[in-house]
């Protein structure tokens, strides 16, 4: 299905025009194609080369460009690798791609040049999905997360968790053998030990994973609340900027409105909805159960109160449907005499006044906390970010738990009590090694790498 015997091409810089714009070639054709548009043939490795090149058409179009020939295996791909950089104008580089074509290419797919890398041993999968995080990358914990994957981190630490599991199994099939020579390569002790400490390194990992999904995917934080209490300033405070209508009217805020933020260096997507409380208004009702459905899928649910006025029926039923979420209480207006009773605990209050900027900076960092950010962002463990890792992981785990169970009841039949045979524990074992491998790549099917690499840009 991936065939790496052809020449792709690719536009490899944003679509629309710029100062310079960059057209990628890889395979073993590769500088033949670079040879036919340029009429030049030789080029230097790694030294970029001015070259005069003309495309031919129905009016020929000329442009000067640096060529760049990395040979291959020491290139980003692995193959033969032309990059000709010219300028951004997106007629020149279309331009490029079909003469390209013409002389032998043919048009990349999307992440292709990145999946050629994998399949020919450059970086495994994790590095390769890294690569697109940094492209998507908008915040610095975003980058730095992304980077640190790009250079092996989590990648080291699965293959030290797949090398543990490796020792364990090569040592029981060992033993099974030779089972009539009474020949034991490793005790069920030291394969309970052995299983122990991996299962105990798979839930350090996975420890990291909600925070990691995170700063990949960035912190839904919604403002919920009765009408009046603040909600919209409380937005537009956070934000610094005038965003939500705000009035003494209740039910101004009728729809949602949405603001992101970066807090400690990771997105924060910040939510303005609109006042709970039951209206006759057909809009109001709507926007009511936007809110509440905005509540459901948030990451913290922020949840204001009107400190100067006693708690209405409208506040207790907010209060008490985010009992059981992630969620501070934010009491605004504490510039004035505080009337409203605490039903919730101390550690879920943060004070503010949205008018006079008082307790902001309290609630920003009290986000960061209750989210988890700031303990992910300066953690020196690998993060977990990505949902196909966390998956991959949790089946190695419910592997090895098995395994361990099995080789707690393990005696010197080389069965358990209950008859289960040794055997099993390597099927476990293997399954729990499949699972790690998935995870790099090692072992994955076109299914999974054609998942992998639909969403990479066309010159990736």
């Amino acid at each position: 299905m991936f065939s790496t015997s052809d020449t792709i091409v690719a536009v490899a810089t944003p679509a629309g025009r710029g100062a310079v714009g960059m057209v990628r070639i890889s395979g073993a054709d590769a500088v033949p194609v670079i040879r036919r548009l340029t009429g030049r043939e030789a080029f230097r490795p790694r030294r970029a080369t001015l070259c005069r090149l003309t495309v031919r058409g129905d009016e020929p179009l000329a442009d000067k460009v640096l060529v760049t020939f990395f040979p291959g295996p020491d290139s980003y791909t692995g193959e033969d690798v032309v990059e000709i950089a010219g300028h951004g104008s997106p007629l020149l580089l279309a331009s490029i791609v079909d003469a390209a074509c013409d002389a032998g290419a043919r048009l990349a797919a999307p992440g292709e040049f990145t999946l050629r890398s994998v399949v020919l041993g450059k970086r495994d999968l994790v590095q390769a999905e890294a690569v697109a995080d940094l492209v998507d990358a908008v915040t610095p914990a975003q980058a730095r997360a992304a980077f640190e994957q790009l250079d092996g981190t989590l990648s080291a630490a699965i293959g030290r968790l797949e090398a543990r599991l490796f020792e364990v199994r090569a040592a029981l099939e060992a033993s099974l053998d030779f089972p009539d020579e009474g020949y034991h390569f490793i005790t069920p002790e030291a394969v309970r030990q052995g299983l122990g400490d991996v299962s105990t390194d798979i839930s350090r990992l996975l420890s990291t994973a909600a925070s990691g999904r995170l700063i990949r995917e960035g912190a839904l934080v919604v403002l919920v609340g009765a009408p009046n209490a603040g909600k919209s300033s409380v937005f537009n405070a956070l934000a610094n900027a005038p965003r939500a209508i705000v009035t003494p009217v209740p039910g101004t805020t009728r729809d949602v409105l949405t603001e992101r933020l970066v807090l400690e260096g990771a997105s924060v997507t910040l939510v303005d909805t609109a006042g709970d409380r039951v209206s006759p208004d057909v809009i109001e009702q709507e926007g009511v159960s936007r809110a509440r459905q905005a509540a459901r899928s948030a990451s913290l649910v922020l949840v204001l109160v009107d400190g100067s006025r006693p708690r209405s029926v409208d506040d207790d039923t907010v209060l008490q449907a985010t009992t059981n979420q992630p969620r501070l209480v934010v009491v605004n207006k504490c510039d004035a005499e505080r009337q409203v009773e605490r039903s919730w605990t101390r550690d879920e209050e943060v004070v503010v006044s949205a008018r006079t900027g008082e307790g902001l900076d309290r609630l920003r960092t009290a986000v960061v906390q209750r989210l988890g950010l700031r303990a992910a962002v300066h953690s020196d463990d690998p993060l977990v970010t990505n949902v196909r890792h966390i998956q991959c992981l949790e089946r190695a785990q419910a592997a090895v738990a098995r395994a361990a169970e099995a080789a707690g009841a393990v005696n010197d039949t080389n069965t358990t009590p209950g008859g289960v045979p040794e055997e099993f524990l390597v099927a476990d074992i293997d399954e729990a090694q499949r699972c790690l491998q998935e995870v790099t790549g090692a072992r994955s099917s076109d299914d999974v790498l054609a998942y992998v690499f639909s969403r990479f840009c066309l010159g990736k």
